[in-house]
């Protein structure tokens, strides 16, 4: 069975380990691997995972281009195994914003990857307007971090009215739709048209009889398999998936076939 992570970080390999122990320090967990294209190319072979979407979220404003290119470069280089999602930042100029949009697009990324919590703004927040926006305008898909208990940039109800506002924009919920906040993302998520969800990042936190209510709430229609590398590897997460209760079909929908359809990636 082909197998797509729809969520993996990777950075450059000189900075790598510094960006590595800043998300350990983070989430106050423990990372086992270094967050570097050639240890995440050496995980995919070792667990069969076929393609790979690759992102990183820039902090600043300046950040940005920068990132884009660095991701690009990668995606090119290894055009067989990954694919990429690009940054933006809402505190950019709109023009500049625009601007970089376009060119992203035409590098080939298949989507938007925005962290709120890292980048510091709430999902509802009107100065990343333009960016749905133009996501909307041009059917370009955003992957979000969402939830976090600690901080309320990312909460699942923000992520609600995002979706009320812009009702043709795609969106990945990153984490059943809202890390450390399950049960607020199936209440006010799980009848959200346009609205998809990946796996990543939930196995180790919540009993699997409450994420089976997740997986029944959302649907299988609508999950995307992700294992929020380096944070986890597929070793854990692919058997984690088998626990879900899925149907084979089911399975296979969100191990691989959901997000080909969705991204338009073929295999």
């Amino acid at each position: 069975m082909k197998i797509i992570d729809v969520h993996t970080h990777i950075f450059p390999e000189k900075i790598a380990a510094k960006a590595t122990g800043h998300i350990s320090e983070f989430y106050d967990t423990p990372i086992c691997y270094n967050a570097d294209v050639q240890t995440l190319l050496q995980r995919m072979d070792a667990n069969g995972i076929t393609g790979s979407i690759v992102f990183s979220a820039a902090t600043t404003v300046e950040q940005v281009t920068h990132i884009n290119d660095f991701l690009h470069r990668t995606v090119t280089e290894n055009n067989q195994k990954l694919l990429g999602f690009f940054t933006l930042h809402p505190h950019m100029k709109e023009t500049a914003l625009a601007d970089e949009f376009q060119r992203a697009v035409s590098m080939g990324f298949k989507g938007i990857k925005l962290h709120p919590d890292f980048q510091k703004f709430a999902i509802d927040d009107p100065a990343a307007f333009p960016i749905y926006e133009l996501a909307q305008q041009n059917g370009v898909p955003i992957l979000f971090h969402t939830g976090d208990n600690r901080f309320a940039y990312s909460n699942p109800h923000r992520l609600a009215q995002i979706m009320q506002l812009f009702p043709h924009l795609t969106v990945i919920g990153a984490h059943f739709g809202g890390w450390s906040e399950w049960d607020e993302a199936v209440e006010v998520l799980a009848k959200t048209e346009n609205l998809f969800f990946d796996t990543s990042s939930t196995r180790a936190f919540i009993p699997i009889e409450t994420i089976r209510k997740s997986v029944h709430a959302f649907g299988a229609d609508r999950l995307l398999f992700g294992t929020d590398f380096p944070m986890w590897d597929a070793e854990d997460e692919l058997p984690f998936i088998d626990r879900l209760g899925l149907h084979e079909s089911e399975k296979e929908k969100v191990l691989c076939a959901n997000a080909c359809n969705l991204l338009g990636i073929e295999l």
